[in-house]
């Protein structure tokens, strides 16, 4: 099977999760676009989604799918997204797609965090993905010296073919750190939180997934945590 239809097959199986009359959390991502896809044939089920990205905002509309703001949101029954990573203890490196902030936050407010990715991100220990790290444009600079003294390498997020930094939703900067092995991932995330000027850390590990369904060639891979 190819990625792409090991990544179809996830998106297919998390429908199962859906939960009739309610608001769906959907994340950013190649794999979360599958989902959106396969969410729209059952759309008639669901009152609508709240979106972690203006991309994922767009596709759910493109499809007919309410998109509502998560301040006008009393809860949200289920989240489902994508990961770069994912360890068998349900920790995730996340914000390949740069919206990492915005997927945090709907996590962690919605009741069951359905993770939804091919096998090869299934990983012993985070890190070879490199950790984006989202900062204010005036801190990139100080924060990057307190990244490297964690051990990593951190690199500026460009915008693809140019030499200008990427801007997120949220109008922060990406600090990509490479070279980690992330062996207490809670422990870094907690760190890396504290210093001034990020705003965000793609290590999903204080809230993890709590189901992560895995593509593979024999089939979907059911984890839970």
């Amino acid at each position: 099977m190819t990625q792409d239809e090991l990544k179809q097959a996830v998106a297919r199986a998390a429908i199962e999760y859906v939960v009739d009359g309610e608001i769906i959390g959907v994340g950013t991502g190649s794999t979360a676009n599958f989902f959106i896809d396969e969410l729209a044939k059952i759309k008639q089920r669901i009152r609508g989604a709240v979106a972690s990205s203006e991309a994922t905002a767009a596709r759910l509309r493109g499809h007919g799918i309410a998109v509502f703001d998560l301040n006008d949101v009393p809860s949200i029954a289920v989240y489902v997204d994508g990961a770069d990573e994912i360890t068998a203890a349900g920790a995730m490196i996340k914000g390949g797609g740069a919206a990492l902030t915005r997927e945090k936050i709907v996590a962690s407010v919605s009741g069951q965090f359905v993770c939804i990715a091919d096998g090869s991100k299934l990983v012993e220990t985070l890190g070879q993905f490199p950790l984006p790290v989202e900062v204010l444009p005036m801190a990139r600079s100080a924060v990057s010296r307190q990244l490297a003294q964690l051990g990593g390498e951190p690199r500026l997020r460009l915008k693809a073919g140019s030499s200008e930094p990427f801007i997120t939703d949220n109008g922060g900067m990406i600090v990509d750190v490479l070279g980690l092995a992330i062996t207490d991932p809670v422990a870094l995330e907690r760190s890396i939180n504290q210093i001034v000027g990020v705003i965000a850390v793609g290590l999903f590990a204080s809230r993890g997934a709590d189901v992560c369904l895995l593509g593979t060639a024999e089939g979907v891979r059911t984890l839970t945590f």
